[in-house]
């Protein structure tokens, strides 16, 4: 059975919305926007993109980000790339700081306030990574000081 309201709830009288404060709320968007910058900043380096299988993220019941990925960079180095990739001109030095002790398959950060724990299951190092020869590399493919028996795309384009 479906009973109808008369009337419509009440705004309590102390906020908008009585179960959620400000606090929350500017966690959160804090939460989303350290996270945004960290995934921006890893998104900019093709060789972490390329050598990662299986990355994948997931936010933490402190409000904490958990970041994991098979293969690519140590933890340590991710760590580092990311200190020096995430700015924040708002912010005076580097939003970035380590929370803990890192290693090859863990690193735990601080950005912007917000706990981000690096996890890197069997990880090869950059070094590795670049020197593996039988992976597919972006840079390579993109590179046009090496001359091959076949013509680029744009040469056809441009009728070179």
């Amino acid at each position: 059975m479906l009973v109808k309201r008369k009337h419509a709830l009440r705004r309590p009288k102390d906020g908008l919305f009585p179960d959620h404060g400000d606090d929350l709320s500017l966690t959160s968007a804090r939460g989303y926007e350290a996270f945004g910058r960290v995934m921006a900043a890893l998104a900019t380096e093709a060789d972490f993109i390329e050598s990662c299988r299986d990355l994948t993220w997931w936010r933490g019941a402190d409000h904490s980000w958990h970041v994991e990925w098979r293969d690519g960079p140590y933890a340590s180095e991710v760590a580092c790339l990311l200190a020096e990739q995430v700015c924040d001109p708002d912010f005076e030095g580097s939003p970035v700081t380590e929370a803990g002790p890192g290693s090859d398959g863990s690193a735990v950060l601080d950005v912007m306030g917000v706990r981000f724990e690096l996890r890197a299951i069997d990880p090869m190092g950059r070094a590795s990574v670049r020197a593996r020869s039988g992976l597919w590399r972006l840079a390579e493919a993109l590179d046009t000081t090496r001359r091959t028996n076949a013509r680029h795309p744009w040469e056809e384009l441009l009728g070179g």
